[in-house]
């Protein structure tokens, strides 16, 4: 079986360790560690996840990276499996699985190139990546909540945690911290106006930006969002670095900190690395 150039190519970095290996009839399943130092971070920016866009940035800048493609073609592979009138269930199970391993593969390099971008600028940049607790959020779309059918179908086909696990993945990999908020801490992040603080008020004219009735200025929800999570990181981060004294006159005083402990990569797994062969 033989493996593919990535995969090679990754086992051959320095400092990367197989630790065990897995063998089935057509592929080969790797788990590898890597040892890497960690990144001294300065600042955080915050990771707003949305069913079609994902928004980063802080109070500097803003970056917003478009997935409205995989709504689309979620909806195509759903229209033409719904479509289907043939009354065997054997068949019908068989031509369901064809295009959802087909939608698979058409909308898995979105969001991986988006959060490959994402890492890189937050390593350029010495940012540590925060992320939301949004655990739940299909439980506000229901029967009866006022939402149609469709909308609610694109909201439970919504894979938010994939973007999560990308990120953690390949931020860890490098030695790049990542910070979970907990849902406390994420509770009224979208709706905070970042300048005053008081909470912001919607308008169905407005779509997704909301109106602040102190600063009477109008925001787009999404980019407060990543802010108000920026700033929250950054107070967790700044209670969970060390503290470091030195002698200076009058005694010891605290004059900077260091980097949380970041979390230990156990291993990656390498089926999504080799590419099955015919047995």
């Amino acid at each position: 079986m033989p493996l593919t150039k990535h995969t090679i190519n990754l086992i051959s970095q320095p400092g990367v360790e197989v630790r065990s290996f897995t063998l089935t009839r057509n592929r080969v399943c790797l788990s590898i560690a890597h040892d890497v130092a960690t990144v001294e971070c300065t600042s955080t920016v915050g990771v707003d996840r949305n069913l079609r866009n994902l928004t980063v940035g802080n109070d500097e800048e803003i970056h917003h990276y478009d997935l409205s493609e995989t709504v689309r073609i979620a909806s195509t592979a759903m229209r033409i499996v719904a479509s289907l009138k043939r009354d065997d269930a054997r068949i019908r199970t068989g031509i369901s699985s064809k295009y959802g391993m087909r939608r698979t593969a058409r909308t898995g390099h979105l969001p991986h190139t988006a959060t490959k971008t994402v890492v890189s600028l937050a390593v350029q940049r010495r940012q540590a990546i925060v992320l939301e607790n949004i655990q739940g959020i299909r439980c506000l779309y229901r029967k009866g909540n006022g939402q149609g059918r469709n909308y609610r179908g694109r909201m439970n086909g919504w894979s938010f945690g994939e973007a999560q696990r990308q990120l953690e993945y390949k931020a860890r990999w490098i030695g790049l911290p990542v910070i979970r908020l907990s849902r406390r801490e994420t509770g009224g992040s979208s709706v905070t106006c970042p300048r005053c603080g008081e909470r912001l008020q919607s308008d169905k004219r407005l779509g997704r930006k909301l109106w602040c009735g102190s600063c009477r200025v109008v925001m787009d929800r999404d980019r407060v969002a990543a802010v108000i999570l920026a700033r929250r990181g950054r107070v967790r981060f700044a209670r969970s670095r060390p503290p470091i004294m030195i002698e200076a006159q009058g005694g010891a005083v605290e004059a900077m900190k260091g980097n949380p402990t970041p979390t230990v990569i156990p291993g990656v797994d390498a089926p999504k690395l080799t590419r099955p062969t015919k047995s």
